[in-house]
C-alpha cells in the first residue's frame, strides 16, 4: 500500500525526472515512512518550474488577514481556466519555520471530499490529492491553532503534466496572522464626558427586516418574532452589554427565552446610572408590513451623565441570538444633543449556547463565551453561511429620533429650524394627528403619576376608537403616556430634593365607619442650592373600615393586594380579599364582601396556538449492544391559554448498537484413538467440534484437539521382523472376517450396511483423527440380539509434526 500512496509529486521526482539536480534522493524515498523531517524535505524539494504560475491560487475564504484561534476557514486551491493541475501538496507551517519538527505545523486540515483530497501517508499534517486526474479546484477546512501562535503560512505545491511549483510567495502561499484578542469585537469607540446642557427626548423605533423572503435559508415559518425590546438610557459606568464582554443573567434570558424580565430588573438595580428604561412590545410574526402593523417604538430622555443609550431584542426562535445598540452615545462634542441616529443591524450572539441554526436543541457554552458579531463563515448548517465569506444580510433597522429638548442649551446655535420646532413645547404645539377615517371619543384626564417622588415617572390618559372607516389606514394608539414627577417637583427647578418612597399606610384611626389613616417619606437629598425642602413628607386620607356601625356589624380587616391577572394575554379576572376581624355582637351573619372581583387587560393575545421548545438531544440507547430503542422530549413554552397543543412532545425511534459478543461453543471431547504404533511408545487422539464459531469480540475457541502418550509391547528386532509383522496383520484381518461371517450366518436379521469412506483428517499436522461408520441396515425384532448396533471406527492421520 505505501507504494501506492505516495503522492503523486513524489512519484513523479523520484520516477520522471532523473535529471533533477535537488530532486527526491533514493534514501529520501527508502525512509518515507518516517514522518520525523519528511513534510521538511517536502517544502525543500525542487521541480522544474515556469514563469507565469498566477493561474494557481491559493485563498481562505473571506480572504482574511487575521484567523480567530479555534474557527475553521474553508481554503480553495484553484487553477484558472483552461489550467488545470493533477496532484498537489497543501500544508501549514508557523512563520520562520522549516516543518522539521511536529512543532513547526499551526492548525489543523479536515478533508470534506474524500474522493478528492487524503491525508500524506508519510507527513500526516499536510493534505494531497487521493486519486491522480485531471481537477481544477480542492476545498479542504483548516482550523486555526491555539492562542499565542502568531502567523501562519500557508504553503500549496502543484503538479500539472511534467511540471511542479513549489511557492515561497505569491498566489500558492498565504499568511495570515492571529487576531489581538484584546481588541477582538469591543467597541472601539471612547466614551467622552458629555458637556450638554438641560435634558432631550428621542423616540426609538425599530423596523424588523428578517423575513423568509429576505434569509430563506431554514426560515422557521410558525414561530418567527422579534422579542419585546428592553434597554435604558445610562451613564457609562453601567454597560447592559458589549462585543467582547459576557453576557449578565438578565442577557443571556433575552438572548435564549425572549424574556425581558431578569433584563428590566438588573436595569432598576442601577438607578443612580439609569435615567430611563426603554421598553417596547414582541412582535410576532417578525415582519409585516407597515401599512397592517406600525413598527414598535418607544420614547426615553437623556441627560449630561446619563447621555447613553442601549437596547438589544431577541430573534425568535435561535440558541442566543439578538439584534441591539450598545452605549451609543446621543451627545454631541460641541455640547449638543444628536437629531438623529440611523443604524442597520446584524445579529449577535451571546455566547451562552452552541446552537447554529434557527431550532438547533439547547446546547449550553461552557465556559461561557464572549458576546460577538455572527459572521458569514461560523458554520455550514448556519442559516448566515456564505462560502465565499461574504457580509451577513442585514436583519432590521432602528432609527432615533429627537423629539424635544428641556431645560437652557448650552450650545449656542440650533440644528435647524425643524429642531426649534421640536423643542416646542405641548401647550405650544398641540396638533392632531388622527386621521380622518379613525372616530375616536374625548381624551379621558390624565391619570396620577406613577411616581410619587422627585424621581422620574409618567402619566397616562386613554380614549375609545368609536369607528374605523377605512380598514386600509391604520389608527393611532388609544393610549398617550407623558413623562411625570411626584408633588412638589419640577426637573427645571434648581432647588429640588430628592425623597425617598412613600412608606406603607397607617391602620385606619377607627376600628369602625370612617377615620384617617396617614404615611410619610423623607428627603434622601436635600437641594444643591442649601435651600430648605417644601415637599411635605406626611400626607393623610379618609378611610371606612364599615360604613354602618350598628350591633350587626362586623369588624373587617383592610382590602388586600390584588391578585395577578387570571388571564396571561387578553381580558381577565383579579381578585383581592380581606378578613373578618370580629363577628356582629347580636350573633347575625356578617354581610360584609370579603372577596372583590373586576377584570383585567393584560397584552393582546396572539394566534400563536403550539409553542414548542426545541427537540433535545437523543437519549442513550436502552441496551448495550444490538437492537434497541432511544428517545427525546421538546416542551411546551406557549401557555395553556393560548389554545390546545395536539403536537408530540416526546419521539422514540430504532437504535443499533454493535452486536453482541457471541462466545465459542463445542461439543463433548471423543474417545481416545487407538495408538499411533503396533509397537514401542506413540500417542492417541481425541477431539472435539466446534458448534459456534465466536463473533463480535466474543470468547476465543479452545484447543480441539488433545494427544496423550500410549506404550504397547516392546518392539522385536530382527531381520524377520517386518515380514513377521505383516504376516500377523494379514492374521488378524483373516479372523475378523470369519467372525463377521459366523456372525451373520447365526444372526440372519442381524444386517450392516459396508463401511463408509474414512472423513478427512482433523488437522493438516500435529496429529488428527478420521472416522468412519458402519451403518444397520436390518435389525432383528427380538431383544436377545443387543449387539446388533451400529458401529464407528478412529484411527489417527497427519501425526507428523506442524
Amino acid at each position: 500500500m505505501g507504494a501506492h500512496l505516495q503522492p503523486l509529486a513524489l512519484r513523479l521526482l523520484a520516477l520522471t525526472f532523473p535529471l533533477v539536480a535537488k530532486g527526491f534522493s533514493d534514501e529520501t524515498l527508502e525512509k518515507a515512512a518516517k514522518s520525523e523531517g519528511y513534510c521538511s524535505r517536502i517544502l525543500r524539494a525542487q521541480g522544474t518550474r515556469r514563469e507565469g504560475y498566477n493561474e494557481f491560487s491559493l485563498r481562505v475564504e473571506g480572504d482574511p488577514e487575521f484567523y480567530k484561534p479555534g474557527n475553521s476557514y474553508r481554503v480553495t486551491l484553484s487553477a484558472a481556466t483552461p489550467a488545470y493541475f493533477r496532484g498537489f501538496t497543501l500544508i501549514a507551517l508557523k512563520e520562520g519555520k522549516e516543518g522539521d519538527k511536529e512543532d513547526d505545523h499551526a492548525g489543523s486540515f479536515q478533508i470534506i471530499d474524500e474522493e478528492e483530497t487524503q491525508f500524506m501517508s508519510n507527513c500526516p499534517v499536510a493534505v494531497t490529492e487521493s486519486t491522480p486526474r485531471r481537477r481544477t479546484r480542492i476545498q479542504v477546512f483548516w482550523t486555526a491553532p491555539p492562542a499565542g501562535t502568531g502567523c501562519v503560512i500557508l504553503k500549496a505545491s502543484i503538479v500539472q503534466k511534467r511540471i511542479i511549483y513549489f511557492q515561497d510567495e505569491g498566489s500558492l502561499t498565504k499568511k495570515i496572522c492571529e487576531q489581538d484578542s484584546a481588541s477582538e469585537g469591543v467597541t472601539d469607540k471612547p466614551i467622552l464626558d458629555c458637556c450638554a446642557c438641560g435634558t432631550a427626548k428621542y423616540r426609538l423605533t425599530f423596523y424588523g427586516n428578517w423575513s423568509e423572503k429576505t434569509h430563506p435559508k431554514d426560515f422557521p415559518r410558525r414561530t418567527n418574532h422579534w422579542s419585546a425590546i428592553i434597554g435604558s438610557s445610562h451613564s457609562k459606568n453601567y454597560i447592559l452589554w458589549e462585543y467582547g464582554g459576557y453576557a449578565s443573567e438578565g442577557v443571556k434570558q433575552v438572548a435564549e427565552l425572549g424574556s425581558p424580565v431578569k433584563m428590566e430588573e438588573e436595569i432598576r438595580q442601577q438607578s443612580d446610572e439609569v435615567l430611563t428604561v426603554i421598553k417596547a412590545k414582541a412582535q410576532w410574526p417578525a415582519w409585516q408590513p407597515l401599512n397592517v402593523r406600525a413598527a414598535p417604538s418607544a420614547e426615553f430622555s437623556v441627560d449630561r451623565h446619563r447621555h447613553l443609550m442601549s437596547f438589544l431584542t431577541m430573534l425568535g426562535p435561535s440558541p442566543d441570538w439578538n439584534v441591539g445598540l450598545s452605549a451609543e452615545d446621543l451627545c454631541t462634542k460641541d455640547c449638543g444633543w444628536v437629531q438623529k441616529v440611523v443604524q442597520d443591524l446584524i445579529p449577535w450572539d451571546a455566547g451562552t449556547d452552541s446552537g447554529i441554526s434557527y431550532e438547533s436543541p439547547n446546547k449550553p457554552t461552557v465556559p461561557q463565551e464572549k458576546i460577538r458579531p455572527l459572521t458569514s463563515l461560523d458554520h455550514p448548517q448556519s442559516p448566515f453561511y456564505d462560502p465565499e465569506g461574504g457580509s451577513i444580510k442585514l436583519v432590521a433597522r432602528v432609527v432615533i429620533e429627537r423629539i424635544a429638548r428641556k431645560g437652557e442649551q448650552c450650545n449656542i446655535v440650533p440644528d435647524n429650524i425643524d429642531d426649534i420646532v421640536a423643542d416646542l413645547a405641548p401647550e405650544e404645539k398641540e396638533e392632531d394627528d388622527t386621521p380622518e377615517t379613525c372616530i375616536y371619543s374625548n381624551w379621558s384626564p390624565w391619570s396620577a403619576c406613577s411616581s410619587s417622588t422627585c424621581e422620574k415617572g409618567k402619566r397616562m390618559r386613554q380614549r375609545m376608537l368609536k369607528a374605523q372607516l377605512d380598514l386600509s389606514v391604520p389608527c393611532p394608539d388609544t393610549q398617550d403616556f407623558q413623562p411625570c414627577m411626584g408633588p412638589g417637583c419640577s426637573d427645571e427647578d434648581g432647588s429640588t430634593c430628592m425623597m425617598s418612597d412613600w412608606i406603607t399606610w397607617s391602620p385606619c384611626s377607627v376600628s369602625c365607619g370612617m377615620g384617617t389613616r396617614s404615611r410619610e417619606r423623607y428627603v434622601k437629598q436635600f437641594p444643591e442650592d442649601g435651600s430648605m425642602c417644601k415637599v411635605p413628607t406626611e400626607e393623610t386620607e379618609k378611610c371606612i373600615v364599615n360604613e354602618e356601625c350598628s350591633p350587626s356589624s362586623c369588624l373587617v380587616t383592610e382590602w388586600g393586594e390584588w391578585d395577578e391577572c387570571s388571564a396571561s394575554c387578553g381580558t381577565g379576572m383579579k381578585r383581592r380579599h380581606r378578613m373578618i376581624k370580629m363577628t356582629p355582637a347580636d350573633g347575625s351573619m356578617c354581610k360584609a364582601e370579603t372577596t372583590e372581583a373586576e377584570k383585567c387587560m393584560m397584552p393582546e393575545c396572539h394566534t400563536i396556538p403550539c409553542l414548542l421548545s426545541p427537540w433535545s438531544e437523543w437519549s442513550d440507547c436502552s441496551v448495550t449492544c444490538g437492537k434497541g430503542m432511544r428517545t427525546r422530549q421538546r416542551m411546551l413554552k406557549s401557555a395553556a391559554e393560548l389554545g390546545d397543543c395536539n403536537e408530540e412532545l416526546e419521539q422514540a425511534e430504532k437504535c443499533m448498537l454493535p452486536e453482541c459478543p457471541i462466545d465459542c461453543e463445542l461439543t463433548e471431547w471423543s474417545q481416545w484413538s487407538e495408538c499411533n504404533t503396533s509397537c514401542g511408545k506413540g500417542h492417541m487422539i481425541r477431539t472435539r467440534m466446534i458448534k459456534i464459531e465466536p463473533q463480535f469480540g466474543g470468547t476465543a475457541c479452545p484447543e480441539t484437539v488433545q494427544r496423550t502418550k500410549c506404550r504397547v509391547r516392546k518392539c522385536l528386532r530382527g531381520p524377520g521382523m517386518e515380514k513377521r509383522r505383516w504376516k500377523e496383520a494379514r492374521e488378524k484381518r483373516r479372523s475378523e472376517q470369519a467372525k463377521k461371517n459366523i456372525d451373520s450366518e447365526q444372526y440372519p436379521v442381524c444386517r450392516l450396511k459396508p463401511w463408509t469412506a474414512w472423513t478427512e483428517c482433523s488437522t493438516l499436522c500435529g496429529g488428527g483423527i478420521q472416522e468412519r461408520y458402519m451403518m444397520v441396515k436390518k435389525r432383528s425384532k427380538s431383544t436377545q440380539f443387543t449387539s446388533c448396533k451400529d458401529k464407528k471406527e478412529l484411527r489417527a492421520c497427519n501425526v507428523h509434526p506442524c
